[in-house]
């Protein structure tokens, strides 16, 4: 399939509106979450909130204030999938695996995001993600070993940009501009979002690859991860879900934690996202999303696994997926936990 040229283009956008009047601009009422010991002394403590909702709306736990808006980040991705589906995506399931990713950036990832453009005869010339190196550590070396810079490709949000074109080709709206809040396309993904969340958005800002991003509250973004974890697979929810359960190489990486969490509890739907957040759904439809108030990333993890526990995920699968100690010297010498207010 090829797309000519469109000379349709979008209006640029206007600065963003000052939201102070509409907005509690108060910084939420964080507690400890995430304890850093070294020989026994607690060195570093890292606030936060989160929620688990179960399947009929009731809190199973929470903490800090899960109700105040935030900016999802990139655990709005498989959000933003189930809406470009619901807008007629039909590519494979690793593919689709791909759309909902942060990705490392190796091989298969971006040729993953150059085979969604191919299908729909585009180039990377129609991505308008910024452009930067792999995101994995190893990744990134070997990029740079070759020679490499950054490009549009190689940046973790490409595969979603990728299925972003494809869906204008798709419904034939103009590809250039497809990342105006206005745009046909990113009308029905703030819509979708506001569906599976049960919240409209508190504000829109511009996320750190160019998409519009929607700020909602720990709470909305645990009731949609509970919906998609428990969707049948024959719905555009439910397609997400299990592309990203049966492709977690494909929705961060090998070595990083969302693919581990995803291997080691079969059913299990994760998702994390800069400045400190992840986002868990069950099969059983609980949803689980923590926010880590100083966007610190080592401390999502340790209180991820302590909440699963709680929530009878079976200990065993998650005892690989413990923290790296704390080194002193070279040896292990203290630990990443979680704070005392999960201590009981």
């Amino acid at each position: 399939m090829t797309h000519p040229k469109d000379n349709i283009t979008m209006p640029v956008p206007a600065a963003p509106a000052h939201q102070a009047a509409a907005l509690n601009l108060k910084a939420p009422n964080h507690v400890p979450l995430v304890e850093v010991t070294r020989d026994g002394l607690v060195e570093s403590i890292h606030y936060g909130s989160l929620i688990a909702l179960q399947e009929d709306g009731s809190t199973a736990l929470e903490a800090g204030q899960p109700d105040a808006p935030m900016y999802p980040r990139s655990s709005l991705k498989p959000l933003q999938a189930v809406a470009l589906l619901k807008a007629g995506l039909d590519i494979p399931q690793n593919l689709l695996a791909l759309t909902a990713a942060s990705h490392s950036g190796a091989h298969m990832h971006q040729n993953g995001a150059a085979e969604i453009l191919k299908l729909h005869g585009l180039t990377g010339e129609a991505l308008a993600n910024s452009t930067d190196l792999p995101y994995g550590v190893l990744e990134r070396e070997e990029w740079l070993r070759a020679g490499n810079g950054p490009t549009h490709i190689a940046q973790n949000c490409s595969g979603k940009h990728a299925s972003m074109t494809a869906v204008c080709v798709i419904n034939g709206w103009p590809v250039e501009g497809y990342l105006h809040p206005e745009h046909p396309l990113q009308v029905l993904v703030r819509d979708t979002i506001t569906d599976l969340t049960g919240e409209d958005a508190a504000a829109v800002s511009t996320d750190g690859c160019g998409t519009p991003l929607f700020a909602h509250s720990l709470h909305g973004m645990a009731r949609a991860y509970g919906r998609l974890a428990a969707a049948d697979e024959s719905t555009d929810e439910g397609k997400v879900a299990h592309a990203m359960r049966r492709f977690p190489e494909m929705v961060a990486g090998e070595g990083r934690d969302v693919t581990a969490l995803m291997r080691a509890v079969p059913g299990l739907l994760a998702k994390d996202g800069f400045e400190g957040l992840q986002l868990v759904g069950l099969q059983d439809g609980t949803g689980l999303a923590v926010k880590i108030s100083d966007g610190g990333d080592r401390a999502r993890m340790p209180v991820t696994v302590e909440v699963l526990r709680r929530l009878g995920v079976d200990g065993g699968s998650l005892d690989t997926l413990q923290s790296p100690p704390v080194l002193g010297g070279g040896l292990p010498v203290g630990e990443l936990r979680a704070a005392h207010i999960f201590s009981n």
